[in-house]
C-alpha cells in the first residue's frame, strides 16, 4: 500500500493515524518532493475510477492561475488535464491512498481509508 501525502495536510495526518493504527503496511509518498508522472497518474485514475478533474482541488492558486475551472470536462481534454496535474502536484487532491489488489481511494474521511484496508 502506498499513500500520497503533503506532510502539511491535516487530512493527511488523519489518514496516517488510521493507518498506524490499524498496523496497516504502507509507505509514504511526498508527492510534491516525487511528484507522479503523466503515466503514474493515469495508472491511480483507473484505480480510483475517476476522471482527472475529480481528483483536482481548484481552490489552490495555482488552479486560478492556469484557469482549470473553466477548462473542459470531456475525453478529448482528459490529456491536458493529467499533464497539468503532473506539472503542478499540489492541484492533487489528498491523500490517495493505493492498494496493491489494483483498488485506489481518496482518503479523505476515515471510512474511505477503511475501504482500503
Amino acid at each position: 500500500m502506498e499513500i500520497w501525502i503533503n506532510p502539511d495536510c491535516s487530512k493527511c495526518h488523519s489518514a496516517l493515524q488510521l493507518l498506524d493504527t490499524e498496523q496497516a503496511d504502507y509507505t509514504i509518498r511526498r508527492y510534491l518532493e516525487d511528484p507522479p508522472n503523466e503515466i503514474e497518474l493515469r495508472e491511480v485514475l483507473s484505480k480510483l475510477r475517476l476522471e482527472p478533474w475529480d481528483i483536482t482541488r481548484f481552490g489552490e492558486a495555482t488552479a486560478a492561475e492556469l484557469g482549470i475551472a473553466d477548462w473542459p470536462r470531456d475525453a478529448s481534454s482528459r490529456g491536458r488535464w493529467i499533464k497539468a496535474l503532473a506539472s503542478h502536484p499540489i492541484l492533487i487532491q489528498r491523500p490517495i491512498i493505493t492498494a496493491g489488489d489494483r483498488s485506489a481511494v481518496v482518503g479523505r474521511t476515515a471510512e474511505a481509508v477503511r475501504s482500503v484496508l
